[in-house]
C-alpha cells in the first residue's frame, strides 16, 4: 500500500525543523564564548578576520552561524570595514548552499513535490515570471532564515546569477542595520542579549518585514481573470 503523501516528506520536515533550531543554539553558544573573548577579539588581526570570514562561510551555509548575528559581532569589533567581508561571506554562503543542494539532485525534490502537489507548478511558474524580484523581496525580511531560503530557491529551480544578485541585494539593508547597531552599541553582551533594541531599529525592522511580505504577496498573487 503506498504511504500517504505526508509521510512522504518527514525527512525535509526534519531538515527544516533542524535549520530554524540549530541557529538558535549555536548563536547562544557564540554570544558566549564572544562575551568571555572580548579582549581577545579585540587583538585579531585584519588577516584574522578574513580567515575567519572564510571559515564562517562554511558554516553559515550549514546554519550554523546566520551572517545577520554575524554582523552584529562585526559591526561591533570592526565597525564599517566589516561589510565587505559580510558581503564576501553572504555570497559564498549562498554559492554554496545552492552547488549542494543541486548536488543532491534538488531538482528531483522539485519534480516529486509538483507530482504530489499539483498547485506547486503554479506557484513556480509564478516564481520563474518574478525570480530576481521574488529572491530580492524574500532576502529582505530578517524572519526569514537564511539557509532555508536559500534551499528553496535551489529546489525551486533559480539560476545561481538570479540568487546571488537578490540575495545580496536583499541583505543589504538587514545587514546595514545589524553593523550599524553594532557600530554604535558599547558593551557586547548587551548588543548580542539584545539585538534588536532602540526605536529605529524596531522601525526599520517591521519596515523590512512588512515590504518583504507585501512584496512577494504581490508577485505571487494568482492575477489571472476569474
Amino acid at each position: 500500500m503506498e504511504k500517504p503523501a505526508h509521510k512522504k516528506f518527514s525527512v525535509p520536515v526534519v531538515i527544516s525543523l533542524l535549520l530554524t533550531i540549530i541557529p538558535l543554539v549555536t548563536t547562544s553558544l557564540i554570544t558566549a564564548w564572544a562575551i568571555g573573548h572580548e579582549s581577545l577579539l579585540r587583538t585579531w588581526s585584519l588577516q584574522t578576520w578574513i580567515m575567519v570570514s572564510v571559515m564562517l562561510t562554511i558554516t553559515s551555509s550549514v546554519a550554523l552561524t546566520p551572517p545577520t548575528f554575524l554582523a552584529l559581532v562585526y559591526g561591533y569589533f570592526l565597525g564599517w570595514i566589516a561589510m565587505p567581508l559580510l558581503f564576501g561571506l553572504n555570497l559564498g554562503a549562498i554559492a554554496l548552499i545552492y552547488i549542494t543542494a543541486n548536488f543532491f539532485h534538488a531538482a528531483s525534490v522539485r519534480d516529486s513535490l509538483v507530482r504530489i502537489y499539483p498547485q506547486v507548478s503554479g506557484l513556480l511558474r509564478r516564481f520563474y515570471q518574478n525570480e530576481l524580484r521574488v529572491i530580492f523581496f524574500a532576502k529582505l525580511s530578517p524572519v526569514l532564515p537564511f539557509t532555508i531560503t536559500n534551499l528553496f530557491f535551489a529546489v525551486a529551480g533559480a539560476r545561481l546569477k538570479q540568487v546571488l544578485v537578490g540575495g545580496m541585494l536583499g541583505m543589504v539593508p538587514r545587514t546595514v542595520l545589524a553593523v550599524w547597531a553594532g557600530r554604535e552599541a558599547r558593551d557586547i553582551r548587551y548588543l548580542l542579549e539584545h539585538p534588536n533594541e532602540g526605536l529605529w531599529t524596531k522601525v526599520i525592522l517591521i519596515l523590512l518585514i512588512a515590504v518583504s511580505t507585501l512584496g512577494m504577496g504581490y508577485l505571487f498573487k494568482d492575477r489571472r481573470p476569474a
